[in-house]
């Protein structure tokens, strides 16, 4: 392995770990107060879905983000928390598409930085430095 390589791997295991903990905190926050779920689904009956689907919710931020922080099947867990970005957004934050907060930043960065490093680690895969590597 020369040092180009490493270095690639290495930023790899930073995005993974970067994206994967900081996406498993608000899965972890929905764990520990499950009325997250009857208000996720309240949204998602707005928008003529089943409210059953809520449940997604562990599978893109605990299942997916627990794949790509130890590197197994990561490009699938970058999938998944992209997904579930997308609805985040569509359900939650689409008034604020074209929204700019008090202090000027875009209203839904956050969001999109979750969407954008999940779809890296999509394209990216895990590197060398995973459990299985892709």
């Amino acid at each position: 392995m020369n040092l180009s390589s490493l270095n690639a791997d290495t930023g790899r295991l930073i995005l993974r770990l970067s994206v994967g903990l900081l996406m498993l905190f608000h899965g972890i926050a929905k764990i520990l107060n499950p009325g997250a779920l009857d208000f996720i689904g309240g949204m998602l009956t707005d928008f003529g879905l089943p409210a059953v689907l809520a449940y997604g919710v562990y599978i893109g931020e605990v299942v997916a983000p627990l794949m790509v922080i130890v590197g197994w099947k990561t490009r699938i867990g970058g999938v998944v928390m992209a997904v579930n970005m997308l609805f985040a957004i569509l359900l939650a934050h689409s008034g604020d598409f074209f929204s700019l907060s008090e202090h000027g930043g875009w209203m839904i960065e956050l969001q999109m930085f979750y969407l954008m490093s999940a779809l890296a680690v999509m394209f990216l895969g895990s590197g060398r430095l995973a459990i299985k590597p892709d």
